[in-house]
């Protein structure tokens, strides 16, 4: 597995990725699919930003990715990130999502980042396990926040400082 800065070359399979999610699941909220040019265009805000957005890689193919979008718009959020991963489906349960992770946060403290928070749909038991191995502590709590695919979805977020794993 190689992990490397995400390209414009790569929106396609971001964009194929992402948009099973959208389809199948309540762990996005978006309900339309996402299209090549869009996905781009989400590529190149998060560099404008000096923000990381990673992609893992199996055999030239992308099987994951990971990104790091502003918190909030205000001035004196700009230390604090939400982080983002994904996962091809038939890549799960091999370290990807860890890995990325691992990489991700990384990226994050060369830029002097300070919080990193993750934002869960619930439930979603993995994707609770894999930020809690990273050090994440839950922080709040949000109930029926969004509907989709017929049921109301809670929101929970997970919080890393940064500073505190130095």
């Amino acid at each position: 597995m190689n992990i490397r800065p995400a390209e414009q070359r790569d929106a396609a399979a971001i964009a194929a990725i992402y948009n099973h999610y959208v389809a199948t699941t309540c762990i996005t909220f978006e309900t339309e699919s996402v299209s090549n040019e869009e996905m781009r265009a989400r590529i190149d805000e998060t560099h404008s930003s000096n923000l990381p957005w990673l992609i893992a890689e199996e055999d030239g193919a992308v099987v994951g990715y990971a990104y790091a979008s502003k918190w909030k718009g205000r001035c004196a959020y700009r230390y604090s990130v939400e982080s983002t991963v994904y996962l091809d489906p038939a890549s799960k349960g091999k370290g990807l999502g860890r890995a990325l992770y691992v990489a991700l946060i990384e990226a994050l403290r060369t830029r002097s980042m300070q919080t990193v928070i993750g934002g869960i749909a619930l439930p979603n038991d993995a994707s609770i396990a894999l930020h809690e191995r990273m050090g994440f502590e839950k922080v709040a709590h949000f109930k029926r926040v969004g509907f989709k695919l017929d049921r109301w979805i809670d929101v929970g977020y997970w919080q890393l400082l940064l500073d505190a794993m130095r």
